[in-house]
């Protein structure tokens, strides 16, 4: 054994869910979450935007509105009041956008001018431990808002079946997916301003991946749009778990969702090491 070889540090452990990136994942993943939480251990007030806008929605859109629509059709074409039917699609977009806010402002903040990752990437850490942690972190961040969303939702009596506890990984899966594409496209900005895109997506799929009304009210060409975006898969998702009706179909939602994450995962990790390691 050479003196370079008894001196370098051992390879990281990696685990099975090493197939999902390049590289492998290793522990130093937890050492940037471990990172990310000590960032925010003054600032934890941040956190509550995620909890007051989707409550915000449900209080004047859900219980507000819903007094003048009445019921609309649920999963299986049931009949539920129009608060039960909107509560899940904000717990959805709850996940959607803690997630996305990690991955996207926040990184690109962290990648272009703080340049926290080239510190890190002095360390032993890779640059695969770098996407797996920032990832890691969103996906805490998204549980975060998802479990406050249900609680607020059962204090309100909005939660009909015993099965609304597994919205909670729900929501992972949800914040996995966009966690995963907001890295991917985030290594793709070039400035503040590329965010335009970012909103431009967003602000659509919120509007119309049946968080608020059925999707069969739209026009067929539309439908079709909606039902492969991965926020209705989300949404879908949540909505039966929450309402009970659950069925053998939604392991497919949830399978779209994590396999969405994955392959976003794995691009944004062959970028990252091209950018950051060139």
């Amino acid at each position: 054994m050479t003196a370079t070889e008894a001196t370098r540090p051992p390879a990281p452990r990696t685990y099975a869910l090493a197939r999902l990136v390049p590289g492998g994942i290793g522990r130093g993943s937890l050492r940037v979450v471990e990172r990310n939480g000590l960032a925010y251990r003054r600032q934890w007030y941040l956190f509550l935007t995620g909890f007051l806008e989707p409550a915000l929605y449900l209080l004047s859109i859900g219980l507000g509105v819903g007094g003048l629509v009445g019921k609309v059709p649920g999963p299986g074409g049931e009949l539920v009041s129009y608060k039960e039917f909107v509560a899940p699609g904000l717990m959805a977009a709850a996940a959607m956008n803690g997630a996305v806010l990690d991955t996207t402002f926040n990184f690109f903040f962290k990648f272009k001018y703080a340049h926290t990752f080239d510190a890190m990437l002095a360390t032993p850490l890779r640059v695969t431990d770098v996407a797996v942690g920032e990832t890691t972190w969103a996906l805490l961040r998204g549980a975060l808002y998802s479990a406050g969303f249900l609680l607020t939702m059962w204090v309100f009596g909005l939660v009909a079946s015993p099965w609304a506890i597994l919205a909670i990984p729900g929501g992972l899966l949800i914040g996995f997916a966009f966690a995963g594409a907001g890295i991917m496209g985030t290594t793709f900005m070039r400035s503040w301003l590329d965010f335009d895109y970012v909103n431009l997506a967003l602000i659509p799929m919120f509007l119309f991946s049946a968080v608020f009304f059925p999707i069969t009210q739209y026009p067929d060409v539309v439908e079709a749009i909606v039902r492969v975006t991965p926020l209705y898969q989300g949404v879908v998702l949540e909505r039966a778990l929450v309402l009970g009706q659950v069925d053998w179909f939604l392991l497919v939602h949830a399978a779209y969702l994590f396999l969405v994450g994955a392959l976003c995962m794995r691009v944004a990790t062959r970028r990252l090491v091209t950018l950051l390691q060139p």
